[in-house]
Formats: C-alpha cells, structure tokens, sequence
C-alpha cells in the first residue's frame, strides 16, 4: 500500500509517528508531510522516513497545496490521510482515495475534501456517522501505544515513596483539563496512600499551593516531566486518569499494557475504551470522594485488583498492540483500494 500521512500541527503527533513507522516497517510505502517540527522531521528520518515540511499556511498558501499534489502525483499515493483539520483543508483531489481522521469529538467542517473519515475510537467513529456522514463511509482506525509488560519498575525509593505504601499514579500535562487537582485532593481522603503525577505544564503552580495546603507534602509529589512511563506505571499499583474532559490519551492505554489497573472519570475519552468494572473502574468528573472510594475498592479487594489488570492487559493484546491495531488499519485502509 502507497500511503501519504500528512499532519499540520502537534495534534496526534506522537501516535501519527508511531503508525508512519509500523506502517513502514511492515512494507509499505509511507510518505510524510509534516508542519515544521525539527523533532518529528528527525525521528522519522531515524525511522528510514524522509518527511517533506510544508507551511501549511493560510487560505492563500497555494504552494503547501502544490507541493502535497506533486508528491501524490510522483510517489503514485493510493491514499492522502489527513490527521487533523488543518491538514485535510490541504488535500488534493486525484486519483487517490482521501482520508481525514478525527481524534476527537469536534466537527467534521475542515474535512469536506475527505470521501471517507476515520475516528481513533469506535465512540468518534459513532459521533461521526451520527453527525449525518454516510456509515457507509466511516472507518476505525485506532491508536496502539508500546507494550510495557517487561519494564522494570523505577524504585519506590527514588519516588520517594515506601516500599510496602499503595501507589497512585497520574499521567500527562499539568493542564486544568486533566483534572490532576481532583487526584489531589482524593489523596487527601486516603491516608495510607502516596500519589506521584508525571507531567509538567502551566497548572504546576496552582498543583504545588494545593497540595501545601492539604498538607500532603509527603504524600503527593509532581515529578516533572518524566520519559519512563513504562517503569512508572510498572511501579504504580493503580493508574488514575481524572480527567474532566478529553478525547483518549495515550495513557490509558500504556496502563493496559503495563498491567495496571486503570481507575479513570467517565469523559467521552475513556468512556469508548474502558469496561466499567471489566478492566477499569468509571467514576464521575471532579468528584474526589468517589474517586478515592474506587482508590480504595481496589487496594482492599485484591480479586478486584487482580481481576482488573489482567482483562486490561487481554485488551491491550488483542485490541491496542501494534500488531492488533496494524491489523485493523489494514483491513479498513485496503478496502478503499480500487
């Protein structure tokens, strides 16, 4: 399969790089057109790629659309898939079958050059049909994220938490969205129990007054940005997503393949992928007291705890490896093939 992946911006980009390269790797011809980002341009050259960076301008930007036909023209694309709007608005029209895919639960406006759309869960894929886009031509085209089953866990001493303490876990950029205060103040219900958060951002300070003022300094500790996801969520006995609103994030994810269980609030995001009760707990938005009661089910029911993490891990296997979600965007993607 010939396919042209093409992005504008930072949206999508971590799992618009992981896929330019599964892709890659399993013999097909993938060819990158990328806004401007020294550090995507030199992973995917890593990867053997050889993205093209493009402006990616305003709506006078004609040489951004010249330069995307050219390369579909010259490389014989079978599809031109656009990862986000401003990336569709882009698309040329040719011989190549053109896909926008979707991330989120926004509109469909920037994709009016697609002939099919494609959500990264089977809830966007829905919002999508029922937005009044032919079904007919809807696709899934989810996310995979890497397998951290063999990490090793970071030492609880460097966390500085102790060895025998239950573990919190949170993930992602100190962003109000995430709802990293509500972890906060749900640590404050549960006495026994340590909370770390990986991630930095502009909610670093507001997150530092509140935890002074509960008085958990010795409890709960932002990390920082941290690149050892793996063995944080290997060392964490529960993984918590307190979002208030988001499309799925990555994380998620990473706890299934790392075996974690998963306790997250019921946003559109988590809602399409984890099985209240199943392979994670569902709890609602900014609600500290019912995030710490599931906290606390799963710490004092270890059949629960056990139950849990390993449906998670037989999710990730089968529906978010790279081989499962290779298989699936193969499947959807050659059905457009003349």
């Amino acid at each position: 399969m010939r396919i042209a992946q093409i992005i504008a911006g930072s949206g999508a980009g971590g799992m618009y790089e992981r896929m330019s390269l599964l892709l890659s790797h399993n013999g097909h011809q993938v060819f990158p057109v990328i806004s401007p980002d020294p550090g995507l341009e030199l992973r995917l050259r890593t990867g053997a790629l050889a993205p093209m960076t493009l402006e990616f301008g305003g709506m006078l930007d004609f040489a951004t659309l010249r330069d995307i036909r050219e390369v579909l023209q010259a490389r014989k694309a079978q599809i031109a898939l656009a990862w986000t709007g401003r990336a569709a608005t882009f698309l040329p029209r040719g011989p190549w079958v053109n896909v926008g895919r979707l991330d989120g639960y926004y509109g469909r406006n920037e994709f009016g050059l697609c002939a099919y759309l494609a959500g990264s869960t089977r809830g966007i894929a829905s919002h999508i049909a029922q937005s009044g886009f032919s079904p007919a031509k809807v696709l899934y085209l989810p996310d995979f994220v890497e397998d951290y089953t063999r990490e090793d866990p970071v030492g609880r001493a460097a966390l500085g938490v102790p060895e025998a303490a239950p573990l919190l876990l949170g993930l992602g950029p100190l962003e109000r969205s995430r709802g990293f205060d509500t972890l906060i103040r749900a640590a404050a219900l549960l006495p026994d129990m340590y909370c770390v958060i990986a991630g930095e951002g502009p909610e670093r300070v507001a997150l530092s007054r509140l935890i002074a003022q509960l008085r958990l300094e010795k409890r709960v500790r932002l990390l920082g940005a941290r690149r050892d996801t793996g063995a944080l969520l290997k060392a964490a006995d529960v993984f918590v997503c307190p979002a208030r609103q988001r499309p799925l994030g990555p994380e998620v994810l990473e706890a299934f393949s790392a075996q974690t269980p998963v306790l997250a609030t019921d946003v559109e995001g988590e809602h399409a992928v984890v099985r209240d009760g199943e392979d994670g707990l569902l709890v609602p938005v900014d609600d500290p007291g019912a995030l710490a009661a599931a906290a606390g089910q799963i710490f004092n029911d270890t059949r629960l705890r056990v139950k849990l993490a390993l449906a998670a891990r037989q999710r990730f296997v089968g529906e978010f490896s790279p081989k499962a979600v290779l298989g699936i965007w193969l499947e959807n993607l050659q059905k457009l093939l003349p």
